[in-house]
């Protein structure tokens, strides 16, 4: 039986705005935050795919990062919420957009560069990073970050809350939202 913050965080994960089409969701899930991670993805049966390429992929493969396109009622996402909320596993997004769509988007953000011009992972599917993150954004770069993306789903520092971002007009909009783990 799934316990009701599970399905609260399920209900705002599926969140709509009435005046868009229903948006898939999406997980994107760190693989490095938990052994089982990476091969509960490849025995899920849902769309994913791993955001690095090459022998890169195959290499950092149970430590990497993964979109998996989730749905409603799968025993899946149940599982990715109910063991991983408040274990820093990842962030969600909703969006129309495929997952190969979404993919191209978040792999632009994977590396960046700091003062030296000196390459730098960047974690942002670290929902720790995430949300401490996109309030520091002007808004050509909400733009850039959100792109196709209509809302991220992040866990709080108290896991009894999540906040859904969205980005209004180059505004960040952060709603605090009430899911009752604690």
């Amino acid at each position: 039986m799934t316990s009701p913050y599970v399905k609260r965080v399920i209900d705002h994960l599926w969140w709509q705005d009435e005046e868009k089409d229903p948006p898939r969701v999406y997980a994107l899930l760190d693989a490095a935050r938990d052994e089982s991670i990476y091969p509960k993805i490849l025995d899920c049966g849902l769309e994913s795919t791993c955001l690095y390429q090459g022998e890169k992929a195959r290499e950092l493969a149970w430590v990497a990062p993964y979109l998996v396109e989730l749905k409603r009622d799968d025993p899946f996402t149940e599982w990715v919420v109910e063991n991983g909320w408040g274990k820093s596993w990842g962030v969600f997004a909703g969006s129309i957009a495929t997952l190969n769509e979404l993919k191209r988007h978040f792999r632009a953000f994977l590396m960046v560069y700091d003062e030296e011009g000196n390459s730098l992972y960047f974690r942002y599917y670290d929902p720790r990073v995430l949300r401490v993150y996109l309030p520091t954004c002007n808004a050509g770069e909400l733009g850039t970050v959100f792109g196709p993306v209509e809302y991220y789903i992040v866990e709080r520092e108290d896991p009894g809350f999540v906040s859904r971002f969205r980005n209004a007009a180059g505004t960040l909009l952060q709603e605090k939202l009430t899911v009752g783990k604690g």
